[in-house]
């Protein structure tokens, strides 16, 4: 018979404690807390109703109103310049003088000659009226009469060319002295004293630019001319004009455009325009690069936004807006024109709504926006609104 076989008692104790241990698991085990939406952290301003100008910005340059550079119309020897370098004139003022002497001795030879033809005028029209009353008489032929007629208009002729002679040599006299044609400032003198100068000199003998008032030039692109041409009514109303520093963006001026050029450049669909500034401060000078701002018009009451809140999607503009339970909701818009850094909104966002300026890409349509600075659940003291600029 068979040796009986013992039962496994040892498993059964291993595989009652294992089912234990198990359960005690399954029946302790932390219950999983509800998934939280994450709350993105955002920067946020209001969107404003203010006055907006509406400008355009180039690249100017400042140049002389008026400029001139002084030449002599005469040869001489340059005896006197009473003037100082970098001083300011007035027109008619003296500026140099040639040595006159030449000059006057040929105007007065010029009158001399006059005068002789003058006297000789005289006798032959009283031989004339001699001649007319013996020829009346018939004392004479009318022949002696008409060829004293025609001396006498001989003689007349000669006259008159003495008095141009004398004129000219009178308008030399006038131009060894040389004035200021027009007000400004001279330049760097070019020729010194004791120089023989004359019309044929390349340099001249100084220069003279008017800068009270100054001009600045700028181009704008025929698409933005033809807005300027409609808003000006024809360049007919002057349009303000703003100048700042390239280097410290600090204004130099403000000034009036009111000049266009009479043609577009083929080359670069650019047309020039010239503004007029006052500049009785000497901030702008000729040659000077500035940035120039040109105001077109002011849109009065106008929904702005900082330019940085407004996204591009496929569906075109869009904002996202900050509702009262801090969720961002992405709000389409129309954007009517952007100002530098502040956005004009033709339609889609009211005065006082809250549009996100930062941390865009992280936003989906209805998630939980958190400001800096806030209380969590919900937006407090949002960044203040675009700042304007003064209406023009």
């Amino acid at each position: 018979m068979a040796a009986r076989r013992r039962f496994p008692w040892g498993l059964l104790v291993i595989g009652g404690l294992s089912a234990g241990l198990i359960a005690w698991v399954v029946l302790h085990k932390p219950k999983a807390e509800p998934k939280r939406s994450p709350v993105t952290p955002v920067a946020v301003a209001k969107a404003t109703v203010q006055d907006v100008p509406v400008s355009i910005t180039a690249l100017g340059a400042a140049q002389a109103w008026k400029s001139v550079t002084i030449r002599a119309q005469v040869s001489g020897k340059l005896i006197d310049i009473p003037f100082q370098e970098g001083a300011s004139v007035k027109a008619g003022q003296v500026l140099a003088q040639i040595d006159p002497a030449p000059f006057r001795a040929a105007l007065m030879q010029a009158q001399g000659v006059l005068a002789r033809d003058e006297a000789l005028l005289d006798n032959a029209r009283l031989d004339l009226t001699r001649v007319r009353t013996l020829a009346a008489q018939d004392s004479v032929s009318h022949q002696v009469a008409d060829t004293q007629a025609a001396v006498v208009r001989q003689d007349e002729g000669i006259v008159l060319a003495d008095r141009g002679a004398v004129a000219a040599a009178q308008v030399n006299v006038n131009y060894a002295r040389i004035t200021a044609p027009i007000s400004g400032r001279i330049g760097v003198r070019l020729v010194d004293q004791g120089n023989v100068v004359g019309p044929s000199d390349a340099t001249g003998l100084l220069t003279i630019t008017q800068i009270e008032p100054i001009a600045v030039t700028f181009s704008v692109p025929e698409g933005e001319f033809e807005r300027l041409a409609r808003v000006s009514n024809g360049f007919r109303r002057p349009l303000g004009t703003e100048a700042f520093s390239q280097e410290t963006g600090a204004a130099l001026g403000t000034g009036e455009l009111s000049i266009a050029d009479n043609h577009v450049d083929p080359a670069s669909g650019t047309i020039i325009l010239k503004a007029r500034f006052a500049n009785t401060d000497h901030h702008l000078w000729p040659g000077q690069f500035v940035n120039v701002r040109l105001t077109l018009q002011t849109v009065r009451g106008a929904v702005a936004i900082p330019a940085s809140a407004v996204n591009r999607g496929p569906k075109g503009a869009f904002a996202y807006v900050v509702g009262a339970g801090g969720k961002a909701m992405a709000q389409p818009i129309v954007v009517d024109s952007i100002q530098a850094d502040t956005a004009i909104i033709k339609s889609g966002l009211k005065g006082g709504e809250v549009v996100v300026t930062d941390g865009q890409l992280a936003l989906k349509p209805g998630a939980a926006v958190r400001v800096p600075g806030s209380r969590p659940n919900g937006v407090n003291g949002p960044a203040p609104g675009p700042k304007a600029r003064p209406a023009a």
